[in-house]
């Protein structure tokens, strides 16, 4: 194996990496932060992807799928949240899994209703259809921008969070709900904001993804998975910690299916977070200490 090609499949580890961040900093804000455990993040990620290769189809635009496709999860996402999952936000978790689950077996359902069957398959816009040279390394220019959208959310993120008064009013409604609703905080609104720009995230994720994976129902449940190992490793709530960690297992699983063989690469990612979990029970980066 040549040193090129490690390098390539290096960049294939980061820009996978950069597409589970845009998966997990949603769910990671809302466990984190509304200690919400939704297993449904998942099917907005599928949702995003169906809503881009739906409006790719039907107007030719790549752009106006990227725009349509984080709305349409956002709206799904609040629509759920407001008819069924504000419900079970004070329960215990074990009620907000069975739930969760049981809304993406119901999801799934409905988009094979309107969609069917036949997978979609969304066309690279043609300006990012080439590839871009990176030290003499030919790589293709839409996995350039995937990565370069995952950097660029992830600052926006940091900024607001932790240099924002609307970041403030979330931190403090995770803090002490009681106290930040008598200073004037609307918590319901706000944690509703932050579960819908969660699902928003999710759908830019999907859509991104769709040029690259065929769009077809079902496909949200095995980078829930990784999603999920992304936040533990991480640390619940922490954005800088998704960051990290997302780009660790997009690293290690992309090297362990290329230098040993697919399995193993995937016990990898599991392997990595056992080790990790041994001495940092809370992940890398702890939101709450």
């Amino acid at each position: 194996m040549t040193l090129s090609l490690i390098a390539e499949q290096m960049l294939n580890g980061v820009q996978l990496g950069v597409m589970l961040f845009l998966m997990s900093a949603g769910l990671t804000l809302v466990f984190g932060i509304m200690n919400f455990i939704n297993l449904t993040h998942g099917s907005l990620y599928m949702i995003g992807a169906f809503a881009g290769a739906a409006t790719q189809a039907a107007t030719g635009s790549f752009l106006l799928a990227i725009l349509v496709a984080p709305l349409a999860a956002a709206v799904a996402g609040l629509a759920l949240e407001s008819a069924l999952l504000r419900r079970f936000y004070g329960r215990d978790h074990l009620d907000q899994v069975l739930v969760t689950f049981g809304s993406i077996l119901a999801l799934n359902e409905a988009t094979r209703m309107v969609f069917g069957l036949t997978p979609l398959r969304m066309n690279l816009p043609p300006a990012l259809s080439g590839h871009v040279d990176i030290f003499g390394i030919p790589y293709p220019a839409f996995r350039l921008a995937i990565l370069i959208t995952g950097l660029i959310v992830a600052g926006l993120l940091y900024l607001v969070i932790m240099r924002t008064r609307i970041g403030m009013w979330v931190r403090a409604g995770a803090s002490n709900r009681p106290i930040a609703s008598a200073m004037g905080v609307n918590v319901p609104l706000v944690f509703a904001a932050l579960f819908g720009a969660g699902a928003a995230l999710a759908g830019l994720a999907g859509v991104m993804a769709g040029p690259i994976l065929s769009v077809q129902v079902g496909m949200g449940e095995p980078i829930l998975i990784l999603a999920l190992v992304v936040t533990v490793i991480g640390g619940v709530g922490s954005i800088r910690g998704a960051l990290v960690a997302a780009l660790l297992v997009g690293v290690v699983d992309t090297l362990g299916r290329v230098l040993l063989t697919p399995a193993l690469g995937s016990m990898a990612i599991f392997v990595m977070m056992a080790a990790i979990l041994a001495f940092r029970p809370k992940g890398l980066f702890p939101a709450h200490g």
